[in-house]
């Protein structure tokens, strides 16, 4: 039976911020006696959108005259609905936005994430790819120029003729730009057919054993269990190009894939952080809100899995906000 990834991911998340008891705590006392009341609009990546599902549900406990609307649709569609005020927040990573596009913008960074390679768990060199992974460079072939386009390159098997199914993002997102910059180019850069959002990404690649594609952090791993999403395989990157994988290459669990961030074995990109945008400095509802998610917000973003910013980070966001 066919499953529909793409609304079995977007349900999951739902519930899984209903769910997560990491995420729930008695409130404080004294806490939600302000009273605040209105709707906060927010729209845009992906990458961010599990964890603002969260941020959305606590910040709401301690105020319930609050309100949330939160969609997902690409860093892109977060960045432009931000600017022209269709929401009052945008999210999005800086990767995809030229400088003259930043006009109005203004910027306050909330979490870190990155951005992994995927392929089908039945690929034809599973076994292979597990042992020397990957190279940037071998990358660059498939990617950007084209050179290499079978299974049997990029292992160095010449006898192994099955060719790559790239599939990249056909919208305008903070995942695909952060993957191009990784590989030295820009988003329309990437060979590949083009599929919407990182669940649509996903399910192609899990569905095709010879296809390959990239995923934010939340979208490449289950939340239940840690591992890759069942019927993927987060592919090794041999970063530092000695031909094998050494442990802190392996990504075969999110703790791991994780700590190599966190620890910054893990290039950046496609390791980045991820951002709020509104049209001109926060006021009101919203100021306080975001800077909620950089305070008290900041304890649940390693239980929903992104990777906490630095103090110093931090600080230079709150003062943003002064």
């Amino acid at each position: 039976m066919k499953v529909n990834l793409s609304r079995t991911i977007i349900a999951s998340l739902y519930l899984l911020s209903l769910l997560l008891m990491g995420c729930v705590r008695p409130l404080d006392e004294g806490q939600g006696e302000e009273k605040l009341e209105g709707t906060i609009t927010v729209s845009g990546a992906w990458a961010l959108y599990p964890l603002m599902i969260c941020w959305g549900d606590e910040f709401q406990r301690l105020y319930p005259e609050v309100r949330f609307d939160i969609s997902a649709g690409g860093a892109g569609k977060g960045m432009t609905d931000a600017l022209t005020n269709t929401v009052d927040i945008g999210m999005v990573s800086r990767e995809i936005f030229p400088e003259e596009a930043e006009r109005g913008a203004y910027w306050i960074p909330v979490a870190k994430d990155a951005v992994f390679l995927t392929a089908n768990a039945a690929n034809p060199v599973i076994e292979v790819l597990r042992q020397q992974g990957v190279t940037q460079e071998t990358l660059i072939g498939i990617y950007i120029t084209g050179e290499i386009e079978t299974w049997g390159q990029v292992v160095g098997s010449k006898d192994l003729r099955d060719p790559i199914h790239i599939y990249t993002r056909s919208d305008a997102a903070g995942a695909p730009a952060t993957w191009a910059a990784y590989l030295g180019g820009v988003q329309e850069d990437l060979l590949g057919v083009g599929v919407y959002g990182d669940p649509g990404l996903l399910e192609a690649v899990i569905t095709d054993p010879l296809g390959m594609g990239y995923n934010n952090l939340n979208y490449a791993f289950d939340f239940s269990t840690g591992k890759p999403v069942n019927g993927a395989f987060v592919i090794p990157i041999d970063i530092n190009g000695n031909g094998r994988v050494d442990p802190e290459e392996t990504f075969d669990t999110k703790h791991r894939a994780i700590n190599a961030v966190a620890n910054g074995h893990y290039p950046s990109p496609p390791a980045r952080e991820l951002n709020l945008v509104t049209n001109g400095k926060p006021e009101g509802l919203v100021r306080i809100f975001i800077q909620w998610i950089l305070t008290e917000g900041q304890s649940y973003v390693e239980q929903v899995g992104y990777i906490p910013l630095t103090e110093e980070r931090i600080d230079e966001g709150l003062n943003k906000l002064k």
